[in-house]
């Protein structure tokens, strides 16, 4: 199966008929490679990524927002790591938002995001982002207490208007120039046992590991109920989510990574081209430096 159709299998075009259950974690679309393969695709895909992000930084116009959600040990640092890998650092930013701030609660939602957001020319990648809002508030409803809101905001309808404000911000961001991607990393109850199990085993992930990632597995089909909610309410054209198959770690990265070249192609961009008084300039800096080199093998 090529790229694009696997890439057009996992993108939620409609997002009112979505399950999340219909996406199996441990899906491979069929491909028969080995790892060697798989690493192969993805160096190339990387390689592409670079080219066309070098691209973005010198046309200067468009940004790239990518987003990741997943639950515990799904592979969004290790996704980010590789996929991103070639890519030049002064056209990149990654930010991972932990839990808020005294200052952070004493803003709207969106406040500590949006001051994150990715400069023109470059892409940003945000490892969990402002969807936390809809899924560990919704799933630990206790947090909104700690947001200081007024009393009568805090309805049943409060899920709703905060996919209302943020189709709206991700419109808005669409309509100035911002591209925007997201994951949704779906890895498997059993797999996500697995991978608790290496880290518990081995001394170099032990760090990685904490008793709150216990409790929030307790609360498992609270956030499958809370995904499958908010990929089918903030699924949109302008800013669609990818639900990517993640039980196994090539397949992850590889469909990461292809989106992402696709994503980048699909602006279309080219390097900025010099013509007019500016580009008679260049040719004459051009041929005062070969003169320049000519005279100094004559010293020399």
């Amino acid at each position: 199966m090529k790229l694009s159709r696997i890439i057009k299998r996992f993108r939620i075009d409609h997002p009112h008929k979505f399950r999340l259950a219909d996406i199996d974690p441990g899906d491979t679309c069929g491909l028969d490679i080995d790892k060697a393969e798989a690493k192969a695709i993805i160096a190339k895909s990387i390689q592409q990524l670079a080219r066309r992000q070098d691209v973005l930084y010198a046309h200067n116009r468009w940004a790239v927002l990518s987003i990741f959600q997943a639950m515990d040990a799904a592979g969004k640092d290790s996704a980010i790591k590789h996929v991103m890998s070639g890519v030049n650092p002064q056209g990149c930013q990654v930010f991972s938002f932990k839990a808020p701030s005294h200052e952070e609660l004493d803003h709207d939602f969106l406040w500590r995001t949006n001051v994150r957001l990715p400069e023109r020319g470059r892409v940003g990648i945000f490892n969990r982002s402002y969807y936390e809002e809809v899924l560990v508030v919704r799933v630990h409803r206790e947090l909104l207490e700690r947001q200081k809101l007024p009393d009568e905001v805090v309805d049943k309808n409060i899920w709703q208007r905060r996919f209302q404000s943020i189709n709206a911000l991700e419109q808005h961001l669409a309509r100035n120039g911002t591209r925007i991607v997201k994951f949704h990393l779906r890895i498997s109850k059993e797999e996500q046992r697995k991978r608790f199990l290496d880290r518990l085993d081995e001394p170099g992930k032990r760090w990685k590991f904490s008793m709150d990632d216990i409790k929030e597995r307790a609360l498992w089909d609270k956030y499958m109920d809370a995904y499958e909610d908010m990929i089918r309410a903030t699924s949109t054209p302008q800013a669609p989510w990818y639900v990517v198959p993640a039980d196994n770690k090539w397949f992850a990265r590889l469909l990461v990574a292809a989106v992402m070249v696709e994503e980048l192609e699909g602006l279309d961009l080219e390097y900025p081209k010099v013509g007019g008084p500016l580009l008679k300039e260049l040719r004459n800096v051009r041929r005062a430096l070969l003169a320049e080199g000519k005279s100094g093998k004559a010293k020399s």
